[in-house]
């Protein structure tokens, strides 16, 4: 079994819980408002008749994922020499300069219109700061998700089990999730239609956001944090052999890979499908997004109560369900059909993680890193269904095959890819 954490005198487990939970929301909630930034962006920074708009787009989920394989080495180095408060707390500023980022893009694009020519399109200048920005912010999160999964899977608190503290973290993310498309809407754009975005609506929101988490990396610097002792090798202590050695972790990567290539595609280009369906479909886009990401809030709030079905089962009937739905949205071209998927990918997260760490003792740490890497498939799988929506034209019915062999993978691993064959 992983070995939990030492807690340290005077620290109180329940404040610390409740802080990482609070991270988790934070991350979830930047995540999704990332991806809802696509069709207002389109809008204000790209061509409109464009060839490679889709594929330019979806550049932003890319360019925010393309961070985790990147940035989880000093994430988990970070980890092990400071400890979850002053490595929480370096996440933070990061996220706060990508969102100054963020902010630089929207006022060079309004003040210093400068634009690329690409393959015969005028891409503005802004743009491309927009996608360094997502990049920073991904670095953030990558940072903070290599804490909060360690400390969700180490930290006893209560009678707990590591699947349910995954499950009640995955919940708090899920909240942020499901309320970034309704901040998007009615509080960042102040209900204006994402089509109908101007450069200018960005400015205000942006410079509140940074404040916000200004205020939330000074708090977070100043609260306790219990110790990590039984899940890091002591100092001088070397490993006996890597930890890519053993094969439920190495596959568990793919596993996350998988995993979150296909919910970010549901959750990002559901409503890119909606659109170019048009009609009622494309009026209730964003809404099709803020239920995707709620029926996933309420799948993980209600797998955080479940001890008895164990995380390979569950992951097995998960896939099957998501697969089915997939092949009747295609058939019925209803993307509201799609939202049910994100019942069904609530609980993946949570058990490939507790699957791909099982029994791995002083390589826990180093393996939450590891498994983290697997984010990016976050930005490849959406990516690759915006390039095949350019090829066909703007269509995306067909695209949704490539989520469906994400599903097939998650399916294989609940089934035999899991299975421990080295042990610690």
């Amino acid at each position: 079994m992983i070995q939990k954490g030492n807690p340290v005198r005077g620290v109180n487990v329940f404040v610390a819980f409740t802080i990482m939970l609070v991270l988790y929301f934070i991350v979830g909630l930047f995540t999704v408002i990332n991806q809802q930034f696509q069709i207002p962006l389109q809008t204000a920074m790209l061509p409109h008749d464009g060839n490679i708009t889709n594929a330019l787009v979806t550049m932003l989920n890319f360019s925010w994922f393309l961070a985790y394989p990147l940035s989880q080495g000093f994430g988990t180095r970070w980890l092990e020499k400071y400890g979850y408060r002053k490595t929480s707390f370096l996440a933070l500023l990061i996220l706060v300069a990508g969102l100054t980022i963020y902010e630089i893009a929207v006022l060079f694009h309004i003040y210093i219109p400068t634009e690329i020519s690409i393959l015969g399109n005028e891409i503005s200048v802004g743009f491309f700061i927009f996608l360094l920005g997502s990049f920073v912010i991904g670095m953030a999160a990558t940072v903070l998700q290599v804490v909060l999964n360690l400390y969700l899977a180490v930290c006893q608190i209560g009678s707990t089990t590591a699947l349910q503290r995954q499950m009640i973290g995955g919940t708090s993310n899920s909240i942020g999730m499901a309320v970034a498309p309704l901040i998007i809407s009615y509080l960042i754009f102040y209900g204006t239609p994402l089509h109908d975005i101007s450069t200018r609506q960005f400015v205000l929101p942006l410079a509140v956001l940074i404040m916000l988490m200004m205020i939330m990396s000074f708090f977070v610097n100043r609260v306790q944090m219990p110790s990590m002792d039984n899940v890091i090798q002591s100092p001088g202590e070397k490993l006996e052999k890597s930890v890519w050695s053993f094969r439920h972790l190495k596959l568990g990567v793919w596993g996350i890979f998988f995993y979150v290539g296909i919910e970010v595609a549901v959750g990002a280009n559901v409503n890119m499908y909606a659109s170019e369906l048009g009609g009622a479909f494309a009026s209730n886009a964003t809404h099709m997004a803020a239920l995707y990401w709620g029926l996933l809030l309420l799948g993980r709030f209600l797998g955080s109560f479940i001890k008895k079905i164990s995380s390979e089962r569950q992951l097995v009937i998960a896939s099957v369900g998501a697969i089915a739905l997939l092949i009747v949205a295609m058939l019925l071209a209803n993307p509201w059909i799609l939202t049910g998927i994100g019942f069904f990918h609530s609980i993946m997260w949570p058990a490939i993680f507790t699957l791909a760490t099982n029994k791995l003792g002083i390589y826990t740490t180093k393996a939450s890193g590891v498994l983290t890497m697997g984010v990016v498939g976050g930005g490849i799988i959406p990516f690759l269904q915006g390039i095949l929506a350019d090829l066909m034209g703007g269509n995306w019915h067909w695209t949704w095959v490539l989520v469906i062999l994400g599903e097939a993978y998650i399916l294989y691993y609940g089934l035999n890819g899991y299975k421990i064959k080295n042990d610690v």
